[in-house]
């Protein structure tokens, strides 16, 4: 019998202007910086659909391998993730096409423009996906459990194929509009799929950490 998904919306708190300048790789903006954040936002609007669709997967672990019930994986980071989890929570998370029409837009007339509206992307999809599973964790609390930070595919040893059964279970295009190609590129861009543990006892989620990624020139990395 297929897990039930459910389909939500889930606006984030304010645009983080910080984190938009870390994005830009922006690390002491100025005056006209700030201008051009505040003329981007105020074409974006509230053009901007923050979609998520999600299931929760049982979850058996031994040795670096995982069964997840809709997939088996051998990933020794995930299972290190989900250690002690009997349950996961599986989602997808989107906020439309609004910024590729943008970010396409401006990157043939003004570069600068473009990087703006891909920055406020990441972090407007990096806000869904916080909003949500602090919302998980905390109805998760009222039964007395809690959840993992987030962990998605191509993160760690996690291999980035695990997109398509992801895809599959949530039927992320009939669900929230979200597609996969063959080179496993999401469409909208400024989506995310992810991976979180259901843990025994309350917790706080937070964002993914940056300790087992060996990318260490990362301009990201935290």
């Amino acid at each position: 019998m297929s897990p039930v998904v459910t389909v939500t919306t889930c606006a984030p708190p304010p645009v983080d202007r910080g984190e938009v300048f870390r994005y830009a790789a922006c690390r002491r903006p100025g005056a006209e910086e700030e201008r051009l954040l505040d003329s981007c936002l105020e074409e974006l609007g509230d053009r901007l659909r923050y979609a998520v669709c999600f299931t929760t997967v049982p979850v058996t672990a031994g040795g670096g391998r995982l069964d997840l019930g809709f997939a088996r994986v051998e990933s020794r980071d995930l299972a290190r993730w989900l250690d002690g989890c009997r349950e996961a929570l599986v989602f997808a998370a989107t906020t439309g096409l609004e910024l590729d029409r943008l970010i396409s837009r401006y990157s043939r007339v003004s570069p600068s423009r473009a990087l703006v509206f891909q920055a406020v992307g990441a972090e407007r999809i990096e806000a869904l996906c916080d909003t949500f599973c602090a919302a998980r964790g905390a109805e998760l609390a009222r039964s007395g459990r809690g959840l993992t930070r987030r962990f998605s595919p191509g993160y760690g040893d996690l291999p980035l194929s695990v997109q398509r059964e992801i895809f599959q279970l949530l039927d992320c295009p009939r669900k929230i509009g979200l597609s996969l190609n063959e080179s496993l590129l999401m469409t909208p861009s400024k989506s995310v799929t992810a991976i979180a543990g259901v843990t025994a006892c309350p917790g706080e989620p937070g964002r993914p950490g940056c300790d087992i990624c060996d990318k260490l020139d990362c301009q990201l990395r935290r």
